[in-house]
């Protein structure tokens, strides 16, 4: 058994009297004899020290009183001496520190400043804080189509029937046929699915030939038009049908328009975002951004904004996937509400409703809805945040968006407990600021550019919404017309067709491998199955051959192949 001595008394140490009663080591306590000689100062140290042998080490308990000073702390009476000797030369080296002070860290840090918001709510600091707030970076949804979609999907036209399913063509058709019964009475046909399917495949084959500002009699035309088109139907049905089609009925819309600008294709609308986030899991980045289809018509929340090509239409907001531009979420804008009150704080409304549901996923969205309220509205969802920011923002500090004495290519970077703000300079007097709930160092990219590692994932994902646009409006099947109803049903079909091709290359991969514009195929392979059971049951033969070869493979002699229309 180890020699255990217990000392008491005071010590009197540069000024410092500490109260010491303990029990030791005895080769600590020679070690403390040593280190508490008096130094230069004259400081005296006077120790009573008095032996005594305990029988029973292992049932000592510590008593070390809160004001002993840490330099001479005890050690566990089982310690092996190997371990005492460490402990020895780190009070010395700690000792070694504090007699010499001049003696500092090479990588200690500049001194840290500290700069306060426009309103004084708020102080940005120079350096980043290690208390900073995370979100869970991991997904809690595996990205891509969900087994409920895969399990559904057998071909092409599946895939798009898991958003236009049966009970919103049924919703549509019943409406419809209300009202040409209203219109024609007795004369009038009813309608059925193979009917509304080949209305909407012809839509989808006309924005495959480019042919949507092309009249519609020219695409019946025997000599310049497409014979699939008179293989399905006449241009009279076509037309009729364009003219009736209804999304709601509208002997009650009245009374519900009152309390809804959108009454009139209210239903139809939500039951078809419902379907959106089941069929598909976004990845860990998600673009959230306004979507604008341009029309001129008469609509009671068409929006002008200059800026946009179209100038007149109707927003949309909406959250896609980064990566794929899946529309995950969409928004009709209605504008300000019934009362007439204008909406605050709509940004953040919008992405938050935008982004129900999601956990895990960082967020890139523009100065249009950033702000410091909605990163730590996000980060209760354990969701990140990264967008550009207004240059009036009330929590943003005036030392960043000076740009005096700025050089170019420079970044200036602030933080707070769970946000990052940095102001980029791509040229004199300019600068862009941008803030991040998921970056926390002032990273700068060792590139020519010299731009932040904020700013460069905000470019890398930014344009998720922006994809989905483009991409729609290349083989778009929207169509000339004066109700506002059919403008928001065109743009459903062109995301539908698009969310389809999306899920339809992660479950078939291999489809059409090496082949370039696989979107344009996909779109008149989905053409020509919507509208085969309407071409396939038609009573009157098309009178041009190419049309009836459609119909029939053996015309006059001649074989045709079947859908030879491209």
């Amino acid at each position: 058994m180890k020699a255990i001595e217990t000392f008491s008394g005071k010590v009197e140490l540069h000024g410092k009297r500490i109260e010491v009663e303990h029990s030791v080591p005895k080769k600590l306590r020679e070690a403390l004899d040593h280190s508490f000689e008096p130094d230069d100062d004259g400081a005296e140290i006077e120790i009573e020290i008095e032996s005594e042998i305990e029988e029973d080490v292992s049932e000592m308990e510590d008593s070390i009183d809160p004001d002993f000073n840490p330099d001479c702390h005890e050690t566990d009476q089982d310690t092996t001496d190997k371990e005492e000797a460490l402990e020895l030369e780190a009070l010395e080296e700690k000792d070694a520190k504090e007699e010499d002070p001049e003696e500092e860290d090479p990588e200690e840090e500049s001194p840290e400043v500290t700069f306060p918001s426009k309103d004084g709510n708020l102080l940005w600091y120079s350096t980043s804080l290690d208390r900073r707030a995370r979100a869970n970076k991991i997904v809690s949804m595996t990205p891509g189509p969900t087994r409920y979609a895969v399990s559904r999907v057998d071909d092409i036209k599946s895939s798009f029937q898991l958003f236009l399913t049966e009970s919103i063509e049924k919703t549509i058709l019943a409406v419809t046929n209300l009202e040409g019964e209203r219109v024609f009475g007795d004369k009038w046909r009813e309608l059925d699915r193979a009917d509304l399917q080949a209305y909407m495949g012809l839509l989808i084959l006309a924005g495959v030939y480019r042919s949507n500002h092309e009249a519609v009699p020219s695409l019946w035309d025997a000599e310049s038009g497409r014979p699939i088109f008179r293989a399905t139907m006449t241009l009279k049905e076509f037309n009729l049908l364009s003219a009736v089609i209804r999304f709601d009925n509208r002997d009650t819309r009245p009374s519900r328009r009152k309390k809804d600008k959108l009454a009139a294709i209210r239903n139809v609308w939500d039951s078809w975002v419902e379907r959106l986030p089941l069929m598909y899991n976004p990845g860990r980045e998600v673009t959230v951004d306004e979507r604008f289809v341009p029309f001129r018509g008469r609509c009671p929340f068409r929006q002008y904004m200059p800026s946009k090509p179209g100038k007149y239409g109707i927003k949309i907001w909406a959250a896609c996937d980064a990566r794929s531009s899946y529309a995950w979420n969409m928004q009709i804008y209605t504008g300000k509400a019934i009362d007439g009150r204008p909406e605050k704080n709509q940004g953040m409304r919008v992405v938050l409703d935008m982004t129900a549901g999601l956990r895990g996923h960082n967020i890139t969205c523009d100065n249009f809805f950033t702000s410091y309220a909605l990163g730590q509205e996000l980060l209760k969802r354990k969701l990140t945040m990264v967008g550009t920011v207004r240059k009036n923002k009330p929590e943003l500090p005036p030392a960043l968006l000076s740009t005096e004495r700025r050089a170019e290519l420079s970044s200036k970077f602030a933080f707070t407990a769970t946000h990052s703000l940095v102001s980029y300079v791509p040229k004199r007097k300019r600068n862009v600021i941008l803030m991040s709930t998921v970056h926390k160092n002032a990273t700068v990219s060792t590139a020519e550019h010299r731009k932040p590692h904020i700013i460069l994932d905000y470019n890398s994902n930014k344009g998720g919404v922006d994809c989905l646009d483009k991409l729609t409006s290349t083989y778009t099947c929207k169509r000339k017309t004066g109700r506002w109803p059919m403008v928001v049903f065109h743009n459903i079909l062109d995301v539908s067709a698009y969310n389809a091709y999306v899920v339809w290359l992660v479950i078939d991969p291999t489809w059409n491998t090496g082949k370039k514009y696989k979107r344009r195929l996909f779109l008149a392979e989905l053409g020509k199955a919507l509208v085969t059971p309407r071409i396939q049951r038609r009573q009157q033969l098309p009178r041009t051959p190419a049309s009836a070869s459609l119909q029939f493979p053996e015309v006059e002699g001649r074989v045709f192949a079947s859908y030879d229309i491209l």
